[in-house]
This record gives C-alpha cells, structure tokens and sequence, in this order.
C-alpha cells in the first residue's frame, strides 16, 4: 500500500494566495543592548531578505531591551508598515521583554506562529527550542512578529514560515475591512483593567496613547547573545 503523499493546499487557501499583494510595506526591528548596525547581522538579514522578495523595507532600526522604547518604536511602525518583524529579547533572560509588549499590541494572536517555529527550531536544537518565546499575530493596523535574536533562528522563521506567507497574511489582514497603516489608530487595549503593580510591559502601554518623541527610538545595538 503506497504513503499518502503531502496535503495539497485547499481551494479557498489557493485562491486567496493567488490574490495576495506581491510586495507589501515592512519594517526590521532589531532588540539589543550591544548590537549595532555594523554587527546586527540578523536584523541586516532581514532587510535583504524583504527586500530580496520584492517587498519595499520602510525602516530598519535598533532600539535597546527596554519595554518603553520598544513599544514606543513598534507603535510608530505598525501606522507606517504592513507588517513590522523584530528580533530579539524573545528568551528568558532578565533582559528579554520582547514578547509581552509585543502581545500586549495583538488584538487577534497568531499561536500557530510561535508553535510552527518552534517545531522547526526543534530539528534544529533539540530542546533548546523551548527557550524560544517567539510571538506573532494581528495588531491594529499591522501584522507585528517576534522572532529570536540569533541569525540561524530568523533565517529559520523567515525561510520555513515567512517568506512563502507574508502576502497572503497581509490579504488576510485587510480582505474583510480591517485598518491598514495609513487608518491605524493605536492606543493602548480599550478598557483594559490596571494592574495595582504594573510590570515594565504594562508601563510600556501607556506610550502608545501619545506621539512618540523620536529620541526613543535611535539606532543603539540588537540583542543579546542568550536570545533563542
């Protein structure tokens, strides 16, 4: 009896990547206490990866591992991009605040995102891979996603999930009406409740209800060396 050979994509998925946008507005974030642009590998891959692709790259920048910055940058973005990739501050090191302000921008998460990747991390690293908190999903207005700090774990994301995806997602993002990033208007979660004793990432929150001073966001440096 022969195997069963790949699943072939259904009707509805081919039709939708058939009308996806070939080039969509990206922006490179890279997350890092010590990286700078001459040593930001990954974030540098990233860039020519996109634009390798046919996409058009409308900024790439390093901001420290601190949740104000951070968030400040990925606000701004997401109202100039269609999807903003950051790498970086993704691990669980002391450092590493990546990933809740990152999810605290979602308003419809991607958890098939972060599970594919680990998977595919997992062929690779064993079970280092569970050191990985990479994130991805929907905010308002742009598809933001997390991704590692070191070159091989972006190349995986990027080669075994992105590359192929990154049309169709945005043409998902906008087919029924959702904001793009010239209609986005991003504030913190309406009517989220307050923590009595808010973490760096619920602080970082509050930078969204204002115009970030552009101070915030200069190039420093990408990430640390601990990051999978």
């Amino acid at each position: 009896m022969s195997e069963p050979g790949p699943l072939s994509p259904d009707a509805s998925v081919t039709q939708h990547r058939a009308q996806a946008p070939h080039a969509v507005r990206a922006a490179v974030v890279t997350i890092s206490d010590t990286r700078t642009p001459e040593t930001d590998e990954s974030g540098r891959y990233l860039a020519e990866a996109l634009r390798a692709a046919g996409h058009t790259v409308v900024e790439t920048l390093i901001v420290p591992d601190d949740a104000l910055p951070i968030r400040a940058a990925l606000v701004r973005l997401m109202r100039e991009a269609d999807v903003v990739l950051t790498t970086g501050g993704t691990g669980i090191a002391g450092r590493d605040v990546t990933v809740p302000v990152v999810e605290s921008l979602l308003t419809k998460p991607l958890p098939g995102f972060g599970e594919l990747f680990r998977t595919l991390s997992y062929g690779q690293v064993g079970g280092a891979a569970m050191l990985s908190r990479a994130v991805g999903g929907l905010g308002r207005g742009a598809l933001l996603f997390a991704l590692p700090g070191s070159l091989n774990a972006v190349k995986t994301a990027w080669e075994g999930l992105l590359a192929s995806e990154l049309g169709h997602l945005v043409y998902e993002m906008l087919r029924q009406g959702q904001s793009g990033p010239a209609q986005v208007s991003l504030p913190g979660r309406v009517g989220a409740a307050q923590p009595t004793h808010p973490t760096p990432a619920d602080q970082a929150r509050q930078v969204g209800r204002h115009t970030p001073r552009s101070g915030l966001t200069e190039p420093t440096s990408s990430h640390s060396a601990g990051d999978e």
